[in-house]
């Protein structure tokens, strides 16, 4: 079987944010993934979650389980994993430097936010405005700049993990194949965001909306929508559907 290539750029290529790297850090210094969970603050589930969607961007496998030792074994780093925090303490160091002479240039923060690449078109700049645990769940709620607000669910290990709280700048994504466009709002439906229609694809197909800030939305509408250029229309997406980001 072929040795796997190292992706430097996939374990890294992600804000300092999202706990990974450090949960990573700590199972090298304590060689155990409980204690590791301890130290970062997150579940012992949010750790090994972690870990593997790591291992899984890295392309190698970071951690392995020791067997024997005081304890009655633990975890240690694979030579990958401490390739992966090497490169890690280079890249926040050139990050530190990089972000300070943008700060000396006034440059936005969302100028980062540049360097993500996603298939998903909809990607709108957004604050939490509550966090609300339900179940083995979390409901975001995010307000965009024109008032609008929106929902998204996601799991409490990624809630940790991304170290969400009230009022952080978010991305929030959306596949444009999730969102359904509407001349008139389902009364019934949550997580409805109104404006104007940009574009219409003749029949079924993809509608451009223009939101009240200004923002961009794409969406789907069915066959005999009616919409045209200019006209009012509402766009509905699942809160399940809806991606943060940082």
């Amino acid at each position: 079987m072929p040795r796997p290539t190292l992706q430097l750029a996939g374990a890294l290529g992600h804000e300092a944010a999202d706990k990974r790297v450090e949960i990573l850090r700590a199972v090298g210094t304590s060689g155990s993934i409980s204690q590791a969970a301890r130290d970062a603050g997150v579940s012992y589930k949010a750790a090994w979650q972690a870990l593997d969607t790591l291992s899984n961007l890295a392309g190698a496998p970071l951690v392995e389980r020791a067997v024997g030792g005081a304890g009655g074994g633990g975890a240690r780093l694979t030579a990958a994993g401490e390739r992966v925090l090497q490169a890690a303490d280079e890249v926040a160091r050139a990050r530190t430097g990089v972000l300070a002479r943008l700060a000396q240039r006034s440059v936005p923060a969302a100028v980062a936010a540049l360097g993500m690449r996603t298939s998903m078109r909809n990607q709108l700049p957004c604050a939490i405005a509550s966090l609300r645990k339900h179940g083995g769940a979390v409901d975001v709620r995010l307000a965009l700049a024109d008032g609008a607000q929106l929902a998204a669910r996601i799991t409490a290990e990624s809630a940790q993990l991304l170290q969400l709280a009230r009022g952080q700048q978010v991305v929030a994504l959306c596949k444009a194949t999730a969102v359904e466009v509407r001349g008139q709002a389902d009364a019934q439906r949550a997580n409805v965001l109104h404006g104007t229609v940009t574009r219409a694809s003749r029949g079924a197909g993809e509608i451009a909306l223009a939101l009240a800030g200004g923002l961009q939305l794409v969406g789907f509408a069915a066959a005999g929508h009616g919409l045209r250029a200019g006209a009012a229309a509402c766009a509905h997406m699942d809160a399940s559907a809806v991606v943060i980001a940082l």
